[in-house]
């Protein structure tokens, strides 16, 4: 369930606080309830949208996520995976092995929008196809959208980049007198959001 949809319709995702829902979900085997409000004040959230179970760039994706998870854990990050397949479906893709096509255990909570409701709140929803585009938000821990990437159903995402992303967000956060250059990563130089000071950066280069 989602809610305050028809407030999110005419307002960008980006900047705002994140449309909250609580679903059902797959992890470790079991059948969970995830709430996304229950992260504010603790952790950053990674939430990422798939097209359906047992297709062909989907598990590429979800395991890579999977298999980076402690890289996200390190910086205080949640990964939720979400589509609108059923925890039936979740569950029996977690139980196939990869090398048939499976996903094998995951690190991280598989949420199911049956209904919709979740994709549609994220303006990620094909409406007449019932599925959803390549959606990738990440959330910070006051529960408000910092970046947001939707590819094409045939584009997959990059573990790295999302990465990337997400530390340059922390930087700025607890930097808030600096902002990140393009292509930034961890150990490079930021800029000062001041035409004087921004020269500095400039001279370096």
């Amino acid at each position: 369930m989602v809610s305050g949809i028809h407030r999110w319709q005419n307002l960008p995702l980006v900047g705002n606080t994140s449309p909250d829902f609580e679903a059902e979900a797959v992890f470790d085997q079991e059948f969970i309830k995830v709430k996304l409000s229950d992260y504010i004040g603790k952790k950053y959230v990674i939430l990422f949208f798939y097209p359906l179970d047992f297709t062909f760039v989907c598990p590429t994706e979800i395991t890579a996520f999977s298999d980076r998870y402690s890289e996200f854990e390190k910086l205080n990050t949640e990964v939720l995976g979400v589509s609108i397949d059923s925890v039936f479906s979740h569950l029996a893709w977690v139980q196939t092995d990869r090398k048939s096509g499976g996903l094998g255990d995951l690190k991280y909570p598989l949420i199911s929008d049956i209904t919709k409701s979740i994709s549609k709140s994220y303006g990620v929803l094909i409406p007449d196809q019932g599925i959803a585009l390549r959606g990738l938000f990440i959330i910070d821990k006051d529960g408000v959208i910092q970046h947001s990437t939707i590819n094409n159903l045939a584009i997959g995402r990059s573990v790295d980049e999302t990465l990337r992303t997400l530390q340059a967000l922390q930087y700025v956060q607890e930097n808030p007198d600096e902002v990140c250059p393009a292509g930034w990563k961890p150990g490079d130089r930021s800029m000062k959001p001041d035409p004087k000071r921004s020269k500095e950066y400039f001279a370096a280069i």
